[in-house]
């Protein structure tokens, strides 16, 4: 999947991905990846959400990447937050008290972008990956995060033979293969939301299973 797809995405306002609530899923299951109170929480392909915003009122800093320059405007403008850009390396870096959002490429990320770091979420970025990409995504997470990183992880599974992605159907046993150099990988939770959407019913799914996996670090 090329930028220009999220690009024309944002720009077009196809962003029915974006949550204007907290996350629950991270709300409930955060405590469980039992961080200290301090360091850099990261999150990949970050859009707009406001979940960055929860993890800031925790006390952690927050780094987030976010490839559209139209998401990471809105996130400024939306919340009211001033901020100060600069370059950093390959990115435009916009930050704001212990908030930082990289705008650019996951893939031009160094290990240096993410030295700190003691946290991961991802609610929305594996399942925005299509399948060919996944294995790339992972393996470059892996070779830039420092050891033995915990991440707290949100996926769906459906039929995909129903549905094209995005949000792409990402099964409990690829989410393992994919993962299994990141120590014990936890299934905490898992739901069927297609009765609270809808929308997907009339795109042909009869289920719609959002799982919460706690990925331990190695």
């Amino acid at each position: 999947m090329e930028p220009d797809f999220w690009h024309e995405r944002w720009e077009q306002q196809q962003i029915g991905f974006h949550q204007s609530e907290i996350n629950a899923h991270l709300q409930a299951f955060w405590p469980k990846l039992d961080l200290p109170k301090q360091g850099r929480i990261f999150v990949p392909l970050c859009g707009k959400s406001r979940d960055l915003l929860w993890l800031r009122s925790q006390g952690y800093e927050v780094i987030g990447v976010e490839i559209s320059r139209i998401a990471v405007r809105d996130f400024f403008q939306e919340n009211a937050l001033v901020c100060e850009t600069k370059r950093q390396g390959a990115f435009e870096r916009w930050e704001t008290d212990g908030l930082v959002l990289l705008c650019g490429d996951f893939f031009d990320l160094t290990a240096e972008d993410l030295d700190g770091v003691v946290g991961i979420y991802d609610r929305a970025s594996l399942v925005a990956l299509p399948p060919a990409m996944r294995p790339d995504y992972a393996r470059h997470l892996t070779d830039i995060l420092p050891t033995g990183v915990p991440s707290l992880l949100v996926s769906m599974e459906y039929d995909a033979a129903a549905m094209q992605g995005p949000p792409f159907c990402v099964h409990e046993d690829e989410v393992r293969e994919l993962f299994a150099g990141s120590g014990a990988i936890d299934l905490l939770f898992d739901v069927d939301l297609i009765d609270e959407n809808p929308q997907f019913r009339k795109k042909g799914l009869d289920s719609l299973v959002e799982k919460v996996y706690r990925l331990r670090g190695s």
